[in-house]
């Protein structure tokens, strides 16, 4: 019986260890084949791409790593998604192994590097999709090396197939699965949460706290809580009518100052953006300045202009104009640049 409660014990003391580094795997896990079963099949056709190749090098990660599992890679490793038609596309990680990758369930087949060119020659695809791409970042994984290797390795004639790949891999980041929405929504309130605790007494003394305390207090709590970042340093500003005074430095906080916050958190391949403004009250002062608040009054307006404004079936472009046309009809002008007012616009 003392053995009995000693292996409890032990299985106990394992699961409370690993327990939220398991949650974030098996999350992923989720959203990596919910995506692969109802975003992949649907953007490769709608992109024409029979067969998606992604490399990946040691050391030389393509952006979408992260998303596709991870995995470990020795010399060179390939995802290798093909449509053979019907509702499912094949998966296949060649090159890629490791504990993390085959428990998460989203491959069919775990291959060697070496058996690329068999793989591909199998399967005979017409267009060739790889992530190579002069507009999109993210797109762009594929070294002109590794550009090289794949034709010397498939041969002239499946390199004459080679497509970009650039919208199909936009296309499937881009579009979001009920699982991916959560792990978002969870990334927004942990973001939230750290954003107001770090515009409060309980961290800002006016008079006393810089800038740069209240940045690396926001920073600390990333490391504690083994979140990313969108930002390198969170951007805490003092701003106003003449535009952004200082940003994350020694500047101290003084009474009557306009604090904005601009940053955001990582969390399971999920990462925020958000903006959050405080004002700090004078002594004697319990309400915000009329002026301040008409300035938070326009802005919630502008924002409420903008959800009604965007809508989809659009490009980025499209959305944009839109929303600009719709601010001016509203009596609101165009920014010159990032937080720049126009000679039009009256402060007070």
């Amino acid at each position: 019986m003392r053995h009995f409660y000693l292996l409890l014990l032990i299985l106990f003391s394992f699961n409370s260890f690993g327990q939220e580094a398991f949650r974030r795997w098996r999350k992923m896990n989720q959203i990596r084949n919910d995506k692969f079963d109802l975003i992949l099949p649907e953007v490769m056709r709608e992109n024409n791409i029979d067969m998606w190749i992604i490399m990946n090098r040691e050391g030389n990660f393509d952006p979408l790593y992260p998303d596709m599992g991870e995995g470990y890679v020795g010399r060179t490793g390939y995802y290798v998604f093909t449509d053979n038609g019907g509702d499912r596309i094949e998966r296949a990680a060649l090159g890629i192994s490791g504990y993390l990758l085959k428990e998460g369930g989203a491959y069919d087949h775990f291959g060697a590097e070496i058996e690329l060119k068999e793989f591909v020659e199998a399967r005979d695809p017409q267009r060739i999709g790889l992530n190579i791409s002069r507009e999109i970042g993210g797109a762009d994984g594929l070294s002109y090396s590794g550009y090289l290797e794949l034709a010397e390795i498939l041969g002239e004639k499946y390199e004459k197939r080679f497509v970009s790949a650039e919208k199909l891999a936009s296309d499937f980041r881009s579009r979001r699965v009920a699982s991916e929405i959560a792990v978002f929504a969870e990334a927004c309130d942990i973001a939230y949460q750290i954003t107001e605790k770090a515009l409060s007494n309980e961290i800002i003394t006016p008079g006393i706290t810089t800038l740069e305390d209240v940045a690396w207090w926001m920073k600390e709590q990333l490391f504690d809580k083994n979140l990313g970042s969108s930002f390198g340093m969170p951007s805490v500003y003092v701003t106003g009518a003449p535009g952004i005074i200082a940003t994350s430095n020694d500047r101290i906080i003084q009474r009557g100052d306009i604090i904005m916050i601009d940053w955001g958190v990582g969390l399971m391949n999920m990462y925020t953006d958000m903006k959050r403004m405080a004002y700090v009250l004078q002594e004697g002062e319990t309400a915000v300045p009329p002026g301040i608040q008409n300035a938070f009054d326009q802005a919630v307006e502008v924002r409420t202009i903008i959800k009604e404004t965007i809508k989809p079936g659009v490009t980025a472009k499209e959305a944009e104009e839109a929303v600009y046309q719709a601010l001016i009809d509203k009596g609101f002008n165009k920014m010159k640049g990032f937080n720049q007012a126009t000679d039009k616009d009256v402060t007070d």
